[in-house]
């Protein structure tokens, strides 16, 4: 049976890929599209619950767009939902990403000039001009330090991830304005030039290699609940965003083992190494 979450297909229009896979009424090639606002939620259904989000200049494919709401899949990840049609753009070349924590677009070249607006980690970006202190983009002038060319990447997902420290939890967030377990290890592995699928399940089922019970667990290596995942920091703690704190926050891990299961999460499933 076909994971919905992976599966570009409705009922109505379904990817042309999947003909005679998959039942619809029309099969459709799709045409490519990029997110143009900051963060965008990509629901299960129109006005429905928010299953993950996509960043600015992150490219999916539309199948269809009806009633203001755009039914795509994420070319990150491949993850399929409903986006709105307002918040998609036709597809630009991104030449950059933002490298720290947020930064802000202005309006000028100038620090006390009217900010634009508030851009996450990870946001991609067309730098258009240079300035002396600004790159100069579509949203606006951005300070050099926090943007990266796209071909520079973190070489420690573990240093990512703790980027994220404080960052509020949010079921199905993906950026530094909220973010949940899955979010916070998929930011931290593609940020190192990793492919990471969106949800907790998915990374333990196809990231790295397992680590048996009784292995040393070490920097970056992923600790696996049911519905729930952590970054080693070091032999002894992870990282993790989690409704208990309602943010990412540092845990010994025998103690959110313990605590995790007293709570009905149930025992650890996986120790992985990506």
């Amino acid at each position: 049976m076909r994971d919905r979450r992976l599966t570009p297909a409705n009922g109505r229009v379904a990817a042309l890929s999947l003909q005679g896979e998959v039942e619809a009424d029309h099969f459709v090639p799709g045409e490519a599209r990029q997110v143009a606002v900051p963060v965008a939620n990509l629901c299960r259904q129109p006005d429905g619950t928010r299953e993950r989000q996509l960043l600015l200049g992150a490219d999916v494919t539309v199948y269809e767009d009806r009633n203001g709401w755009a039914f795509v899949q994420a070319g990150r990840d491949g993850y399929v939902g409903y986006v709105l049609s307002a918040m998609l753009r036709h597809p630009l070349v991104a030449t950059h990403h933002v490298a720290t924590f947020g930064t802000h677009a202005y309006r000028d070249p100038d620090i006390k000039s009217p900010d634009v607006c508030a851009l996450p980690f990870g946001a991609r970006l067309v730098v258009l001009n240079e300035e002396r202190r600004f790159w100069e983009t579509e949203q606006g002038f951005v300070p050099k330090p926090h943007l990266w060319p796209l071909a520079k990447t973190f070489t420690d997902p573990a240093t990512v991830a703790q980027m994220h420290f404080g960052v509020p939890y949010l079921w199905g967030g993906n950026s530094t304005r909220g973010i949940d377990c899955s979010g916070l290890v998929q930011a931290a592995l593609i940020a190192c030039g990793q492919d990471c699928p969106a949800d907790s399940d998915l990374q333990r089922a196809d990231l790295g290699s397992h680590l048996p019970d009784d292995a040393d667990l070490q920097r970056a290596d992923l600790v696996f609940w049911q519905g729930h995942v952590g970054m080693m920091v070091d032999d002894e703690t992870m990282v993790h965003a989690n409704a208990h704190h309602m943010a990412v926050a540092y845990e010994p891990v025998a103690a959110a083992i313990l605590r995790i299961e007293a709570q009905g999460g149930g025992p650890v499933l996986a120790r992985k190494r990506p």
